[in-house]
């Protein structure tokens, strides 16, 4: 469903309205959703698809998603998530996962920027090399 330029608006206007102090805040999220639920205002279903694709994107640019083909040694964790947090600020909440597919190496994505310095994408990249 396209929401039009004055739901698109608004549902900005509402993620304004949740934050404190540069990141949003859980409590105000359910307290504007529940609003709108009560008002029941026409698009209301509308607006709140668009504050929920909104607030999942603000997520996304506030999480930073490690993935490594063996579990990281803290210090080695601790080190990644300082320079993350240089990076992209303190607001950020770093997730460690393992990924044995990966082989070796590191790949790092905050929201659309992914660093990927894993063995896989190096063969890949090779592969694609021969290819052409």
């Amino acid at each position: 469903m396209k929401a039009t330029k004055r739901t698109q608006q608004e549902a900005r206007r509402l993620v304004r309205l949740c934050r404190t102090n540069g990141s949003l805040d859980d409590g105000r999220i359910r307290q504007v959703v529940e609003r709108v639920i009560e008002a029941k205002d026409r698009g209301y279903l509308a607006l709140l698809s668009e504050f929920e694709r909104l607030v999942r994107l603000d997520r996304a640019e506030h999480t930073a998603e490690v993935a490594t083909a063996a579990p990281l040694p803290d210090d080695l964790q601790a080190t990644v998530r300082k320079r993350l947090q240089e990076t992209y600020g303190q607001g950020i909440e770093v997730r460690f996962s393992e990924m044995p597919e990966l082989i070796g190496g590191m790949r790092i994505q905050v929201g659309c920027d992914v660093y990927d310095g894993s063995v896989r994408s190096k063969l890949a990249a090779l592969e694609d090399s021969f290819q052409r």
